[in-house]
């Protein structure tokens, strides 16, 4: 019996020993038929040591077999990626052309930037960075004075939200769609990244036009549209602030209505009077650090703004608050526009003609043929005439376009050339359209685009809410060197980051860079949401 046992024990160790062999040659053969397959599959370890204690993760972080990305090669061609993402963006949405350019420009100039970070390029972060997060649209009826009742569309575009509560402004003008809302916060994402708040970026409006109407009827319009609106902003959510149409008065009836709804007085809307939470400067926030980025521009080729003949488009807002800053550094303006034409003023623009101007455009709502017929030595051009502004204001050093969007073209710019300007900065969003900006480049003028040069504005809200979470008001002294602070950074970061990638003096890649590489940090680390 105990013979039997042993030869027992003896065969099925030999039994096990022969089976261990078979299974070693399958597996080997097999891993050897499938080696081709692997090894076009699987990428190669990222660091030499070998894992500790098993675990999936290496000593560094990393997954041992990470997953196949671009940031994993070895280089990666950029302008491909930024070309598909263009034609994707375009064929989902063939009609929205102010978007394209928006999104075009600035897109095609991160080209270095997503050669030089592939991380940024993974995970489809530049898929998402063009598409807004939230898209609201939303109709808005209201009775004019006569008792007729009129219905627009209302838009909240809430872009992103990646370091800080959406934020910019509403636009009230019959152009408003949802191409231009959406070029309009593409931008404003990266303009306020640019100012060092934490602050997102959003747009929003109606096609509804102020001009015309009564203060009741734009008071019925505001709380119908605000009706609507309130159920998607809050202080610590979505900010709206004023633009084109949205001034004190609009600012003043959409906060009233909002607190009659939501029962709650906070800091919703920027743009406010200061006797309910407004900040002192916001108004004159844009105009004026247009002129304090425009001085810093200068001083990078040793020009002083003093003395300067200055030609401003516009006379809105930011056009006035820029000419008011430029006198108080000594600058000289020459001209100023509207809708119907624009004036030509060759002994410059005082303080006293400034005044009359504000008079005639805030209060009595006029047009600027009046100034001329106030001074006589004022030209005025209707628009009706087929001239252009900015081929004729005689010899400039700067040109500040703060009317609209695309008012420069290609002509208009070689104009400004042999006019002999320095310096052009956008003070109204996207101005200039790409052929007029080619030219300038190719000529060397210092060019500053709108979401560094106008950022003032949205930096002064940014401090009207720090005001009002705070509930102290600070003085206008206070305010305004924040803000020259605001637009120094500003000037500094965008020519700081150009100057980084060997693109010195190109203020356009400069804030497009910069304000990229802030918010795609802040999107890679929370994932995809």
């Amino acid at each position: 019996a105990l013979a039997a046992k042993a030869i027992a024990r003896h065969v099925c160790i030999v039994a096990s020993v022969l089976l261990t062999l078979v299974a070693s040659t399958i597996a080997t053969t097999f891993t050897a038929s499938l080696s081709p397959l692997l090894a076009a599959r699987v990428l190669p370890l990222t660091r030499e040591e070998p894992c500790v204690d098993n675990e999936k993760d290496c000593a560094n972080g990393k997954l041992c077999h990470p997953m196949a990305t671009k940031a994993l090669r070895t280089s990666i061609d950029g302008s491909s990626i930024i070309k598909e993402v263009i034609s994707s963006l375009i064929e989902r949405d063939p009609d929205q052309t102010e978007f394209h350019q928006a999104a075009r420009e600035i897109l095609e100039s991160l080209v270095p930037v997503i050669e030089a970070h592939p991380e940024f390029a993974d995970n489809s972060l530049l898929e998402r960075l063009v598409e807004p997060e939230r898209t609201i649209s939303f109709r808005v009826p209201w009775s004019d004075d006569s008792g007729a009742t009129h219905v627009n569309r209302g838009y909240r575009v809430q872009y992103n939200s990646a370091i800080g509560p959406y934020k910019g402004g509403l636009r009230f003008h019959p152009s408003v769609n949802l191409s231009i809302l959406k070029f309009l916060g593409f931008e404003q994402v990266f303009k306020n990244s640019l100012t060092g708040l934490s602050l997102g970026g959003g747009k929003g409006g109606s096609d509804f036009d102020p001009k015309g109407r009564s203060d009741a009827e734009v008071m019925r319009f505001c709380q119908s549209f605000m009706s609507e609106l309130y159920r998607h902003i809050g202080s610590s959510c979505d900010v709206p602030a004023g633009d084109i149409g949205v001034g004190g008065r609009e600012i003043g009836y959409m906060y009233g209505m909002y607190k009659k709804i939501s029962n709650e007085f906070s800091g919703v809307l920027t743009g406010k009077d200061p006797s309910y939470g407004g900040s002192l400067i916001r108004p004159e926030a844009t105009g004026y650090g247009l002129v304090y980025f425009v001085r810093e521009m200068l001083q990078t080729k040793g020009i002083d703004i003093k003395g300067a003949r200055v030609s401003i488009s516009g006379s809105g807002n930011v056009a006035q608050f820029a000419a008011e800053k430029l006198l108080d550094l000594g600058g000289i303006i020459v001209s100023m526009s509207d809708s119907s034409g624009f004036v030509f003023d060759a002994d410059g623009i005082s303080c006293d003609k400034l005044a009359w101007i504000r008079d005639l455009k805030n209060n009595r709502r006029g047009r600027l043929s009046e100034y001329a017929q106030n001074f006589p030595s004022v030209v005025y051009t209707p628009t009706s005439s087929g001239k252009r502004m900015w081929a004729s204001v005689g010899d400039v050093a700067v040109a500040l376009p703060c009317a609209t969007q695309n008012e420069i073209n290609g002509s208009d710019a070689e104009a400004l050339v042999k006019a002999g300007a320095k310096a052009v900065a956008e003070g109204a969003n996207m101005p200039c359209i790409p052929e007029a900006i080619a030219v300038f480049q190719k000529h060397g003028l210092l060019f500053a685009p709108g979401k560094a040069s106008n950022a003032g504005g949205v930096g002064t809200s940014g401090l009207e809410m720090s005001q009002n979470s705070q509930g102290l008001a600070w003085t206008r002294d206070e305010v305004d060197k924040q803000l020259e602070s605001i637009m120094k950074l500003i000037h500094r970061t965008t020519a700081g980051t150009a100057k980084e990638y060997g693109r010195e003096g190109d203020y356009i890649f400069g804030a497009n860079a910069a304000g990229f590489l802030k918010v795609a940090t802040a999107m890679r680390a929370q994932g995809l949401v």
